[in-house]
């Protein structure tokens, strides 16, 4: 006779028996190795691995050898892989001006630099009239002059044209007639799926404040900002510079002179980039030596060594 004791007794020897059968069951599949596993792995160990900012060259730090005629704009991105090691530049219009939509020209650029294994990232134009020229008729011509250039920059794998936002008239007028040529040409840019992005060059575009209005005014995002650690003249270069990262798609290292130490002597290199990884950046950092004590050479190997041993330290701390 089977009591109730009795039929306790098995459905507890059953229970037992089924959560033991299971446990035997799923362990195999449970501590199996997860295929995905060494790809996470291999991802960590690649951004572990990524320095904080990577360096460039922009084209103007040779600019008194390429205006000798000792350097060919054919061979910019060979003296820059080189003679420094880089492998990302910045070109300068100036310096090709009449070649923006010769494409047997370009496509030497092009080639000459990719056999290198050095890549394009932007081109930085001048000379193309003022995109916030209060005359109607030439602010448009200067915004359709920018257009080859997107084109061209875009041909040779660049991210981006770097351009000026200069205007005259009152602080308010310029903001408003800089924003209008500007937003033109990034509406254009953005056929293209480029950038567009505005240095702090003179005028009111030195000061942060009022860059950083424009930028927010024009409201694309494919606008931008350069932010040059020099270019701010009268006011607080690191206080441009922190109201300019927000909007950053690439950064001019400006150096002058150094020190016994090696150190710029107008700019807190240490102090500079500190601001720019605050902003979450992490791309380009370009060396633009404009100096005149040093030759050109020198003043691009003592920039990069600068940058080098600021990194180290940002990486480390």
């Amino acid at each position: 006779m089977t009591t109730a004791a009795d039929n306790k007794s098995r459905r507890r020897f059953l229970q037992s028996t089924t959560a033991a059968t299971l446990a035997v069951a799923t362990t195999p599949l449970l501590a199996a190795p997860k295929q995905p596993q060494p790809i996470r792995l291999q991802a960590a160990v690649s951004i572990a691995l990524k320095p904080i900012y990577t360096i460039s060259l922009a084209q103007w730090s040779l600019h008194r050898t390429l205006q000798a005629g000792k350097l060919d704009n054919l061979d910019f991105a060979k003296v820059t892989k080189e003679e420094f090691g880089i492998n990302t530049i910045e070109y300068v219009n100036s310096f090709f001006k009449s070649k923006a939509e010769d494409m047997t020209y370009l496509k030497d650029l092009k080639k000459r630099a990719k056999d290198l294994g050095v890549k394009t990232n932007l081109i930085m134009v001048d000379g193309e009239g003022r995109l916030g020229d209060p005359d109607n008729a030439n602010r448009t011509k200067a915004v359709e002059n920018h257009y080859k250039w997107v084109t061209a920059a875009k041909f040779l794998g660049g991210h981006c044209i770097r351009v000026n936002a200069a205007s005259a008239g009152e602080y308010d007028q310029q903001l408003e007639l800089a924003v209008d040529g500007l937003r033109r040409v990034c509406e254009f840019a953005a056929t293209h799926r480029m950038s567009v992005i505005v240095e702090n060059h003179g005028g009111l575009s030195s000061n942060g404040k009022w860059l950083a209005a424009v930028m927010k005014k024009v409201g694309l995002k494919n606008c931008g900002t350069l932010p040059d650690f020099g270019n701010f003249h009268d006011y607080d270069r690191y206080l441009g510079v922190d109201e300019t990262m927000p909007f950053a798609k690439a950064v001019s290292a400006k150096s002058i002179d150094f020190d016994d130490q090696g150190n710029e002597t107008k700019t807190d290199y240490l102090k500079m980039m500190k601001i720019v990884l605050a902003h979450g950046y992490h791309g380009h950092v370009g060396i633009e030596y404009g100096g005149g004590r040093l030759p050109e050479m020198e003043g691009i190997r003592k920039t990069k060594a600068l940058l080098l041993k600021v990194r180290k330290q940002l990486t480390n701390s």
